[in-house]
């Protein structure tokens, strides 16, 4: 079964237009729990999260989640990704991913037992201080030019297919210093789209995403900044606002946080040496 077909379902509408209604076919986002677990050698799988999320590239969002999480140190700890072994016929068979590492899985002391909705990734982890995965601030690095940070979200919206078709998805893309788009993903939570487009890098091999701007659709949030510092991302782009939460942690990180970017015009938060303003 293709993404695009078990991306969106089809679903029948009242158009209602003035004093004129009529009934028509209509097409919305597929949104469906996901259950990540995780399991070591000779280990029966362990429930981490379940998080609301468009279906595709699952496996790809199964090892981000739990490398932006500071579950897993990279694509050396991941000997296997698949779906449950259900039978066939069963529908929560691809809705629930085990992720089988090289090493023993042992979660304990960094306890979560959460449900991520599709609008927050973070609710109901076990404390505060669970809350920011520990990892360096980013080192300097050449800056991007600031017409090519103008000109990112315009780049993620042309590419977003599955939005033209529902108008209900979030994007999330990699995008490199040419302008070169990496990997694109869509998704009904804003966070699994980062941890989809994080989760390819780590398969391929290619993390850290060290010369590559992240570009969201949407706002900016704390995890999505701490989800790109664990990537190696040195910039963040967004079309709408950034929490203060966001802006502290990027602050703090070595990320730069370009926001409210449209028409060519942004506010930088963040780390404005990354940007060359006159190129």
């Amino acid at each position: 079964m293709s993404d695009v077909r078990r991306a969106t379902t089809g679903v029948e509408v009242i158009r209602v237009r003035a004093a004129e209604t009529a009934s028509r076919p209509d097409t919305v986002v597929t949104e469906e729990p996901m259950e990540i677990r995780a399991e070591g050698p000779g280990q029966d799988p362990v429930s981490v999260a379940v998080t609301m999320r468009t279906p595709g590239h699952d496996f790809e969002l199964a090892v981000g989640f739990l490398y932006t999480e500071g579950l897993i140190a990279g694509h050396g700890e991941v000997a296997a990704v698949k779906y449950c072994e259900l039978p066939d016929g069963q529908e929560q068979k691809f809705n629930i991913v085990t992720v089988s590492l090289t090493r023993p899985w042992d979660d304990r002391g960094r306890q979560r037992a959460f449900a991520a909705t599709a609008s927050c990734g973070t609710c109901g982890k076990a404390s505060i201080d669970q809350v920011e995965v520990v990892c360096r601030p980013l080192p300097p690095e050449a800056p991007f030019s600031a017409s090519l940070v103008g000109s990112l979200p315009a780049r993620l919206r042309e590419q977003q297919r599955l939005f033209d078709q529902t108008g209900g998805l979030h994007g999330a893309a990699i995008i490199d210093r040419d302008g070169t788009l990496g990997w694109l993903r869509e998704d009904v939570g804003r966070h699994n789209a980062v941890d989809k487009v994080v989760g390819q890098a780590l398969l391929s091999r290619q993390l850290p995403l060290h010369g590559q701007a992240l570009v969201v659709s949407g706002r900016l949030s704390f995890e999505i900044v701490q989800k790109a510092a664990v990537a190696g991302i040195p910039l963040v782009a967004a079309v709408s606002a950034p929490s203060s939460l966001a802006v502290d942690a990027a602050d703090r990180l070595g990320v730069t946080i370009a926001a409210f970017v449209r028409d060519g015009g942004f506010n930088l938060y963040t780390h404005p040496e990354r940007i060359d303003l006159a190129n």
